[in-house]
């Protein structure tokens, strides 16, 4: 048997906030929501890829405060660096940019960090071989 990987569950501390931010940011929307936890229970995933990959987000998390040398990160792929810079600058308008645009050496691309409502760390990047425009990269 061989297991894939379908779904990443979080505990956050304003469930709307961390809704309208994946809505806002990454182009997600809520497919399924349920009763649970003492609210409610989400299921979020890009569109068409509701039985591919998603999101559960869920009330009752602590905000995370991630270390200034902690790279963990959500990674998502656009389809152009001028996607990363519009990404980039709603985000700083919106109080949110973590990592100004950045280009680094391939695999990483060019890509610039968001800070979630729930302190988690998002990545917006173009050029890693994952991704829009993956067939275009070599294959590390």
């Amino acid at each position: 048997m061989r297991p894939a990987l379908t779904h990443l569950a979080l505990h956050v501390p304003d469930l709307d906030a961390c809704i309208d931010f994946y809505e806002r940011f990454c182009g997600m929307h809520v497919f399924h929501e349920r009763a649970g936890k003492g609210s409610r229970i989400v299921w979020m995933s890009e569109p068409g890829k509701e039985r591919d990959f998603i999101f559960v987000i869920m009330p009752g998390g602590t905000d995370r405060q991630l270390a200034a040398n902690d790279y963990s990160h959500f990674g998502f792929a656009l389809a152009s660096r001028d996607d990363v810079d519009a990404i980039a600058a709603l985000a700083r308008e919106a109080g949110c940019l973590i990592w100004e645009p950045r280009d680094e050496p391939y695999p990483v691309g060019y890509y610039c960090g968001v800070r979630d409502p729930a302190g988690n760390y998002v990545e917006f990047s173009y050029g890693q071989p994952l991704g829009p425009g993956a067939q275009d990269m070599p294959v590390p």
